[in-house]
């Protein structure tokens, strides 16, 4: 008979044995980029920040140059050596495109990890926030996008057209929805803000006159134009009036993105969570009760919640279940 106390031993010796299982998840976007290192029993090792990795912003090489120093200084927080990891998984902005990964994927064949995968960050984003289950996630950040999975597996998005198609509701829109604001102000078509003073002094001039220069020198990038976005919701939260409105049609932008997802994976009269992911969402209910006002029109019982997991983690734990898929096959 075996005793309680025995199978603990056995228990105990079998962990002791297992081999260490390490797994990478990397959240490459048009700012920055994280990378998170995570063992078998999902504890995060380490992280490790870089600067962006979007491809079709700073390109190819550029990019794995990004998720490279990104994944070596999360290594070296964790003490591991690149050899030592199973798989990655790693999700980009402006991945979207299938030639585009595969094109990643060969750029960064060099990084010595057996198990690689490219997606685009709504792929991990939409993975870390429902854990898998059916659901959507709204990213906005300097861009935005809306990502969803439904019961059947069907995925579909909305969104994610870039800053001059597109972007509605993201770090860029609200930041160029602020600067015309300005002019507006400025040439009295519009009302007075205290985004006027606030965009003078981000930008480094003296008067709005001055705007109309300094925004289109040449070293101003559309990640330079969405940092704004973030003195116009504290604008906002300070009670600027047209600050507040901006927001709040950045929150109903979104919301729209969401709702067509939801009609395209006809999701309308179940139960499932919108998660929201990104810089914008500081803005808290500002632009929450708009979002949620639009996904509640066409879906009443969708509910809105932080995400479970962080999109890095949300890359890790799907390259686990890509390792742990392999397995299975062999």
């Amino acid at each position: 008979m075996v005793t309680t106390e025995q199978r603990s031993a056995d228990l105990l010796a079998a962990r002791r044995l297992r081999p260490r299982q390490i797994v990478a998840g990397v959240d490459g976007g048009g700012t920055k980029t994280h990378a998170i290192l995570m063992d078998q029993d999902e504890n995060v090792l380490g992280e490790g920040d870089a600067g962006p990795s979007n491809p079709l912003r700073v390109g190819i090489a550029a990019a794995a140059g990004a998720i490279r120093e990104a994944l070596d200084r999360a290594c070296a927080a964790a003490r591991v050596r690149r050899s030592e990891i199973a798989a990655i998984e790693i999700g980009l902005a402006g991945a979207r495109r299938k030639e585009l990964s595969a094109r990643m994927e060969d750029a960064l064949r060099n990084l010595g990890i057996g198990e690689m995968e490219v997606v685009s960050d709504a792929d991990i984003a939409l993975f870390g926030a429902t854990d898998g289950e059916p659901g959507v996630v709204v990213i906005a950040g300097t861009g935005s996008v809306s990502c969803g999975i439904n019961a059947r597996h069907r995925r579909m998005r909305a969104g994610g057209w870039g800053p001059m198609a597109g972007d509605e509701g993201g770090g860029s829109w609200i930041a160029r929805r602020a600067l015309r604001a300005i002019a507006y102000a400025a040439d009295g078509r519009g009302p007075e803000t205290s985004l006027t003073p606030a965009a003078c002094s981000y930008f480094h001039v003296s008067t709005a006159d001055d705007l109309s220069t300094a925004i289109y020198a040449p070293t101003i990038t559309n990640e330079r134009v969405a940092g704004f976005a973030r003195l116009v919701i504290e604008a906002a939260k300070a009670g600027d009036r047209v600050a507040r409105e901006i927001i709040t049609e950045a929150g109903r932008e979104l919301g729209i993105a969401a709702a067509a997802v939801i009609r395209n994976l006809k999701m309308e009269q179940e139960r499932f969570q919108v998660a929201y992911v990104g810089g914008v969402f500081a803005a808290g209910e500002l632009v929450l009760e708009a979002l949620r006002n639009e996904v509640q029109r066409i879906a009443p019982k969708a509910y809105l919640e932080p995400p479970r997991f962080a999109p890095a983690i949300g890359a890790a734990r799907m390259a686990r279940d890509h390792i742990n898929h392999v397995a299975l096959a062999v």
